[in-house]
C-alpha cells in the first residue's frame, strides 16, 4: 500500500531550481534540510474533481508510488518520500545528474561493443529485479534509461518513469493499450493479456537500435527518412533511419510491421555485428511471449556472458563508429523536439476546433489531447486508427 505524508514538503525540504516541466507538473531540485542531501522533487497536480480535465487522478499516482516504494535497486530510480496536499502530490526522488545513456555514449570519443554490453547488463539487472517483484515497466525506451553520474568511472544505469508500470497479481488478466509505438510488443497492439515479457520485447528493440546506430556507416542527411551513406573508398548505400527495426513512414505502419514481425538485419550495416548479438536480439523479438527470453536468461546469454575465450574475442573485435552514433543521437533528439512542437501545434488547433464542436465531441477530443500532448501517440489511439483504415 502506498504511503503518503501529510506534512508540508517545504518544512523538510528546501525547494530549488526547476529541472523540467510537463503537462501535469514539474521537477525541481530540492535539498533535505536535516542532512543537506540533494534530491529531486516531482510536483504533480491532482484533479480537483471528477469532471476536471487538469491534473492526474490520485489512484494513478498512488499506483506509481506503491510500485516505486517497493523497488530498491541500484539500477532503478529511488523514491525517498511522498507528500500529499489537496492540490498536488510531491515525490522526492533520486537526483539523477548523468542524463540519458544514449547522450553519454554520443559524447565519448570511442566505445567498444564490450563497453556497450556492460551498460546493457545493468539495464537487464534492473529489469530482472522488477520482474522478480512481479512488476512490468511497459515503457522501456532510450529516454527512460539514465545515468546517475556521467563523470563516475563506472556510471550506474537508472531506469526511470514508472507511470505506466503495473504489478501483477496471481490469477489476474491484465491488458493495456499504452506505450510508445516503436517499442511496444505485438500483444499490446492486439490487446492480448500481458506479462513482463512485453518489457523484454522493448529490450530487444533498444538493443537493435543501439547496434544499428553503432554500425560502421555514417548518416549524410539526417532530415530524410532514408539517408545516403558513403563509406570511404566504397560504394554508397541507402539505409533506414535506424529509429526502430519496425520503423514505418507513419506510426500506423510501424504498428503493422510489429504485428507482422517485419524486420531484418540489413547486411550493409550489420555485417560487422557478431552472430551472438543477432541471436540475442532474435530471441527477444519473438511474437510468442512464452518463447521470449527472460531477463534472467538474457544475463547468461553468450553475448552478455561469454562462455569461452573465442566468444570473448569475437565480441571484443566489434568496435563502435562514434561519428555515426553522434549523428544518430542528434537525429533522435531532433525527432523528439519535432514531436514536442507538433504536439503544441495540435493543442493550439484543438482549442480552435473545440469552440465549434458540441459538448460530447469536445469531451472526446479533450481526452485524446491529454494523451497526444506528450508528443507520443498512445497505442490505443493508433490501434483505433489502424482498425478504421483496414
Amino acid at each position: 500500500m502506498a504511503v503518503f505524508k501529510l506534512d508540508n514538503v517545504e518544512d523538510l525540504y528546501e525547494i530549488g531550481n526547476v529541472l523540467g516541466s510537463g503537462h501535469f507538473g514539474q521537477v525541481r531540485e530540492v535539498r533535505e534540510r536535516a542532512t543537506g542531501a540533494q534530491w529531486a522533487g516531482k510536483f504533480l497536480k491532482l484533479k480537483r474533481g471528477a469532471g476536471s480535465r487538469l491534473g492526474l487522478e490520485r489512484k494513478s499516482v498512488e499506483k506509481e508510488v506503491e510500485i516505486l516504494q517497493s523497488l530498491q535497486h541500484q539500477n532503478i530510480m529511488a523514491l525517498k518520500d511522498v507528500f500529499e496536499s489537496r492540490a498536488e502530490v510531491v515525490l522526492i526522488i533520486e537526483l539523477i545528474k548523468g542524463g540519458e545513456l544514449f547522450d553519454f555514449i554520443a559524447e565519448k570519443e570511442n566505445l567498444t561493443e564490450t563497453e556497450a554490453i556492460e551498460f546493457m547488463k545493468q539495464i537487464l539487472e534492473g529489469v530482472r529485479y522488477m520482474h522478480q517483484k512481479n512488476v512490468g515497466h511497459f515503457d522501456l525506451k532510450p529516454e527512460n534509461i539514465m545515468l546517475s553520474d556521467k563523470h563516475a568511472p563506472k556510471p550506474d544505469i537508472k531506469i526511470i518513469d514508472f507511470g505506466m508500470a503495473h504489478r501483477f497479481i496471481q490469477g489476474e488478466e491484465y491488458k493495456s493499450l499504452g506505450g510508445t509505438p516503436q517499442y511496444i510488443a505485438p500483444e499490446i497492439i492486439n490487446y492480448e493479456p500481458l506479462g513482463t515479457a512485453a518489457d523484454m520485447w522493448s529490450i530487444g528493440v533498444i538493443t537493435y537500435i543501439l547496434l544499428d546506430a553503432l554500425a560502421g556507416c555514417q548518416f549524410e542527411d539526417m532530415q530524410q527518412e532514408r539517408a545516403q551513406l558513403t563509406l570511404e573508398g566504397k560504394e554508397t548505400y541507402t539505409l533506414l533511419s535506424g529509429l526502430s527495426p519496425f520503423q514505418g513512414e507513419t506510426d500506423e505502419e510501424t504498428l503493422r510491421n510489429i504485428v507482422a514481425m517485419n524486420y531484418e538485419f540489413e547486411p550493409h550495416h550489420f555485417s560487422q555485428t557478431s552472430n551472438m548479438a543477432k541471436d540475442f536480439i532474435q530471441k527477444l523479438l519473438v511474437k510468442d511471449q512464452s518463447e521470449r527470453m527472460t531477463a534472467e536468461e538474457c544475463l547468461i546469454h553468450p553475448w552478455i556472458m561469454p562462455l569461452n575465450r573465442t566468444q570473448i574475442a569475437k565480441r571484443n573485435r566489434s568496435s563502435i563508429n562514434m561519428k555515426n552514433f553522434k549523428r544518430f543521437n542528434a537525429r533522435r533528439k531532433w525527432k523528439m523536439s519535432f514531436n514536442m512542437v507538433s504536439a503544441c501545434n495540435r493543442f493550439c488547433r484543438l482549442q480552435l476546433l473545440c469552440k465549434a464542436r458540441g459538448p460530447e465531441q469536445q469531451e472526446l477530443r479533450d481526452c485524446e489531447s491529454d494523451q497526444e500532448d506528450t508528443g507520443t501517440k498512445p497505442a490505443s489511439l493508433l490501434r483505433r486508427r489502424l482498425s478504421s483504415s483496414s
